[in-house]
């Protein structure tokens, strides 16, 4: 399926009415008089966009019996829900969808093509947002030798920037590094992200010479400590949590140290770690967030500002205990609280309809394989390091090639290509031995030559997909695709990275200025999200962006 084309009916922008200001609010925007008499603000006073790391589509609606009505359902109320946003690349891995959100492109172009991924030119792996030409700021740990050199495009921030002479302020905020730097953009004034070596959030020299004071003093509150000095309990009694499996399970993960899976889980001997795998890691980032809205002025000038904040800690919960878990539906109640306080805090500070608010998600997530094999749905587990130690063997001992296969990750492998070239083998030959030897295995679906993707025979989207996600510079040499319900990874937890709707059905919701309440069901892009907000702010795409205008929502 190709996310490229799509066409839909229009619908009106909001007519906005300007209150009255107080002396200390925000300056007053450029604004139009319609020919109805009523002025409506030109461009929104502040745009914040949220990527909740690993948010399934369906976690939308599966709690929202229990969500409170000033967040999940404010959303769905007042705002207007793309509900069949799908991801339109593989790997559905974070690095890549918090670029894609930010710039409307694709791993082909924007060149993240994974978390990490091996490089042969230096041979060894890379990592998405390595730099080691800067120097952390905030920490004397190596957290912050990162910036988004790596990142081959602009971003929508970058473009914001551009469109007014850099007047506009960007700041990226998240527990994880890359879910702040990618999405802030080259131009940014500003990227925040957490160091759980030292329970500070800091930055790099790539923005700044010294953390903030503000920055230095959120740090000093020990957030961490705060939040995690009482055991981590569900917000009501466990036995109210009927949509998850139960409390304890053997295929989820533990906590170090931890006896069980179960709750009450005692963190606060490992606060500085241990926030980013629980719901106060959100609270957390979110409060860290407001307080940069505050320090940089955002949303109290005379052009739009920007923020970009990933909520990290969904990711790291998921991952140990999986979507089905009581630790998921705990995280995802406590979001809905924090999202319903983010919003009064931006109604208060910037204006109730003054700023362009959106959620989406970098991907979504597998069931737990012990979890589909418990209720008898299809699944299973596959190492990929096991079996590139297992081809390596089978490689050597048919054609004496040591170490023919370099390395692997985002399920690709590189070849040794001069291990091959000096035993005078056929590369083709090894190639379609190494293929053959992969299919074997009841995980794996799929597997070829990259350099024979428009020949092999695949379905749409997949086809369409695995195009999007293959950089000719920096991808491998052979891909495979593993079987639905199959995951990369051992016998508790989850994780993510496949074509499959479980892994790419995003939820993306908009709210607040310009957007009138209501929901589509047509098939919209992960990369759509940019080139919308481009339209919306009346400004330049950035310079990769592939994506379409979502035109409901603009007209």
């Amino acid at each position: 399926m190709k996310f490229t084309h799509f066409l839909a009916a229009a619908l009106l922008f909001p007519i906005m009415t300007i209150q009255a200001q107080k002396a200390t609010s925000p300056k007053p925007f450029n604004h139009r008089t319609t020919a109805t008499g009523n002025k409506k603000a030109e461009k929104p006073r502040l745009v914040v966009g949220v990527v909740v790391d690993q948010m399934r589509w369906d976690y939308l609606y599966r709690y929202s019996n229990r969500y409170t009505t000033g967040g999940f359902k404010r959303l769905l109320r007042e705002g207007f829900s793309c509900e069949n946003t799908l991801i339109n690349y593989t790997p559905t891995i974070t690095a890549c969808g918090h670029t894609c959100v930010y710039t409307g492109s694709v791993p082909a172009i924007h060149g993240i093509i994974g978390n990490t991924w091996y490089s042969p030119e230096l041979g060894r792996t890379v990592y998405c947002a390595e730099d080691t030409t800067v120097n952390t700021i905030g920490s004397s740990s190596a957290a912050g030798k990162m910036s988004p050199r790596n990142m081959l495009v602009t971003t929508i921030g970058d473009e914001l920037k551009v469109s007014n002479n850099f007047q506009s302020k960007v700041v990226g905020v998240a527990i994880k590094d890359r879910g702040a730097i990618l999405p802030a953009g080259h131009s940014a004034n500003a990227a925040f992200w957490y160091d759980a070596s030292t329970g500070n959030w800091v930055s790099s020299t790539y923005y700044m010479n010294e953390l903030p004071g503000w920055a230095q003093e959120f740090n000093n509150q020990h957030y961490p400590q705060q939040y995690l000095n009482k055991p981590w309990t569900t917000l009501y009694p466990v036995s109210t949590y009927t949509l998850s499996t139960a409390d304890e399970k053997a295929y989820e993960g533990k906590f170090k140290n931890a006896t069980s899976t179960s709750f009450p889980h005692a963190l606060g001997d490992m606060a500085n770690s241990a926030i980013a795998a629980s719901p106060f890691g959100n609270t957390m980032t979110l409060e860290f967030a407001k307080k940069a809205i505050e320090a940089y002025d955002m949303g109290k000038g005379n052009v739009t500002d920007f923020l970009a904040v990933s909520l990290s800690s969904t990711d790291y919960v998921g991952h140990q205990f999986g979507p089905n878990s009581v630790e998921i539906e705990d995280t995802y109640l406590r979001l809905d609280q924090d999202l319903a306080t983010l919003f009064n805090y931006l109604d208060a500070k910037v204006g109730k309809g003054q700023y362009l608010f959106f959620i989406t998600a970098d991907h979504g997530v597998a069931h737990v394989p012990g979890f589909m094999a418990e209720n008898k749905l299809p699944g299973g587990t596959w190492d990929d390091k096991a079996a590139l130690k297992d081809l390596n063997t089978q490689v050597a001992g048919r054609f004496g090639v040591e170490g023919a296969v370099k390395a692997t990750d985002n399920y690709q492998f590189w070849l040794n290509h001069d291990a091959i070239a000096r035993g005078n083998k056929n590369e083709e030959e090894i190639k379609q031995f190494i293929i053959a030897q992969l299919l074997r295995s009841p995980a794996i679906a799929k597997a070829f030559a990259i350099d024979r993707l428009m020949t092999t025979t695949l379905p749409e989207p997949m086809r369409t997909m695995l195009s999007n996600g293959f950089n000719t510079k920096r991808s491998g040499d052979i891909q495979v695709v593993l079987s639905p319900g199959y995951i990369d990874g051992g016998n508790t937890g989850t994780t993510h990275g496949l074509w499959y709707p479980y892994d790419a059905h995003i939820p993306l919701v908009w709210m607040g200025w310009g957007i009138q309440p209501g929901k589509t069901n047509r098939t919209v892009g992960m990369t759509d999200i940019t080139p919308t907000l481009a339209a919306l702010l009346h400004i330049q795409m950035p310079s990769g962006n592939v994506g379409q205008v979502i035109q409901e929502i603009t007209h």
